[in-house]
């Protein structure tokens, strides 16, 4: 055997495989850099660059904590004497009202006039806040609210005004929170923009959309019996180029995504840093 050659093939195979081995390094390394540079693009530029346009900001250095209430217990009594008051269920957490002679709202297509007959007809009526309003069912939803914080879909916080064709109040659904404590350790909240990354990077917030509104408000973390631990909640409204409204939830102190529907949540762990 002409170990003399057997060698310089050894070493020339090896050369190559070097000269391989590197050039797969630069590679990678290239494509790692290429990939931390788009990384490193901001929410901000990720959202310009799908034409994904929001308005003015809540304050990013927010704070909010998460509070308690108890599910309010209703009296066989009414707030006066234009209406007759009966329980829906066993519990007497929930009423129903009817008004003997209906209440005529001052102008249905404005809101206010809504409001105003919430404040002035139902017990603890400015503590609500119109939610939607539907005039083809005839329909208000008013969700309870501490703070200016609504309460999103609790089912036992909330409010449901029905009038005639008349435009006339006939009657009224209500639930309620009360005995609304805060717990004393205040947290800073998760700044918008960085909630807006985290429905980004699930692909919720599609091109050629609107952010509508972004408010902060309270989601139900659990309940024990007639006990509730309510947690901050970002509130994020969508217009769809489509002119579709879609909302999604977030939990304002680990980011998590809420699904919400009627009174049931669902909690999915995500991450909401910049990348």
């Amino acid at each position: 055997m002409d170990w003399n050659r057997t060698k310089s093939i050894f070493i020339f195979v090896f050369l190559i495989l070097n000269i391989f081995l590197y050039w797969l390094y630069l590679d990678r390394y290239n494509e790692a850099q290429s990939v931390e540079i788009l990384g490193e693009k901001t929410i901000e530029a990720r959202l310009k660059d799908d034409n994904i346009t929001y308005g003015p900001l809540p304050n990013s250095n927010e704070s909010a904590t998460y509070i308690t209430g108890e599910v309010h217990i209703f009296k066989n009594s009414a707030p006066d004497d234009n209406q007759k008051v009966s329980f829906t269920d066993e519990t007497h957490t929930q009423i129903s009202a009817v008004f003997i002679n209906p209440v005529k709202l001052r102008n249905i297509n404005d809101d206010a006039s809504l409001i105003d007959f919430v404040h002035t007809n139902v017990k603890n009526g400015d503590s609500y806040a119109l939610w939607e309003v539907d005039r083809e069912e005839r329909v208000a939803v008013f969700f309870q609210k501490k703070n200016n914080r609504i309460f999103y879909y609790n089912d036992s916080a909330v409010l449901k005004v029905h009038w005639n064709m008349d435009n006339e109040v006939t009657n009224y659904e209500q639930t309620m929170i009360d005995n609304i404590e805060e717990m004393e350790q205040q947290e800073t909240v998760i700044p918008p923009l960085q909630i807006f990354q985290t429905l980004y990077n699930k692909t919720l917030l599609k091109s050629d959309s609107s952010i509508a509104q972004v408010k902060l408000g309270y989601s139900t973390f659990s309940k024990l019996d007639k006990t509730q631990v309510l947690i901050p909640t970002w509130e994020v409204q969508v217009k769809l180029s489509d002119g579709e409204i879609e909302e999604y939830f977030v939990d304002a102190i680990d980011g998590k995504i809420i699904e919400i529907q009627g009174d049931k949540q669902q909690g999915e762990e995500e991450d909401w840093g910049v990348e």
